[in-house]
């Protein structure tokens, strides 16, 4: 069996006659953000507002679960865009140093899950793709890329060439996306939200199909691919 994380051994030992530090890493937090941070086993919801300290809350539960004896290879802490995760990580590096009484010259444990949920997707499926049938060697299209793809099979079935105007590639993106990740019906999701291309269904279905086997005869993922594929 592994050998538990002892989060004491990354501790300085107190030089003689003095204390082992205790710094105040929780001197920042309110009671409820205290009360999350503390949270024991199970699933917990927390709803908060811009500026409200979310972030920091994070950081701080992941200090106390490492203190605890959590392994910080195994801590998984996602957020949504690369400027987040980087103070995401950023801050808990620092409560971790803090709360396990480092000194300047020794580094916080590494937070190595810690990401985005598209860079974590992408290194899983990197890992375990093969196992759900993805290509060993499969590519990530940017969201330019992606758009760009949807170019040439809107041009392939004639639909940059309609004599009435044709959703734009950027639209049919964004149409597809907002299936898939709603998983809702076309017909629905242009009601709420695309209503001026009603009537365009049937292409879309036919041009949604065409990017998906162009994605697949490519061996590429596009972002949405990347949740989907984890899931």
């Amino acid at each position: 069996m592994p050998t538990p994380f002892a989060p004491s051994a990354l501790r300085p030992a107190p030089s003689a006659g003095a204390a082992a530090p205790t710094p105040d890493w929780r001197a920042n937090l309110n009671e409820a953000q205290r009360t999350a941070v503390d949270h024991g086993d199970g699933p917990l919801l927390v709803l908060a507002g811009a500026g409200t300290g979310k972030t920091a809350t994070l950081a701080a539960r992941v200090a106390r679960l490492v203190l605890d004896g959590a392994d910080p290879n195994r801590v998984l802490l996602l957020t949504f865009s690369r400027r987040a995760a980087q103070e995401m990580q950023r801050r808990a590096g620092h409560l971790l140093h803090q709360a396990l009484g480092l000194r300047g010259s020794q580094a916080a444990p590494a937070l190595p899950w810690a990401g985005t949920f598209h860079s974590v997707a992408a290194r899983l499926l990197a890992r375990h793709g093969a196992a759900i049938g993805l290509p060993e060697a499969f590519s990530i299209l940017d969201r330019a890329d992606a758009e760009e793809l949807m170019a040439l099979q809107r041009q392939a079935l004639g639909l940059a060439s309609a004599k009435s105007r044709a959703p734009l590639a950027a639209t049919c993106l964004a149409i597809y996306s907002r299936v898939l990740n709603s998983e809702a019906p076309l017909t629905e999701v242009l009601g709420a939200a695309f209503p001026w291309c009603l009537g365009w269904e049937p292409e879309l279905k036919a041009l949604f199909a065409a990017y998906e086997q162009a994605k697949q005869d490519q061996g590429v993922l596009d972002y949405d691919d990347l949740l989907l594929e984890w899931a």
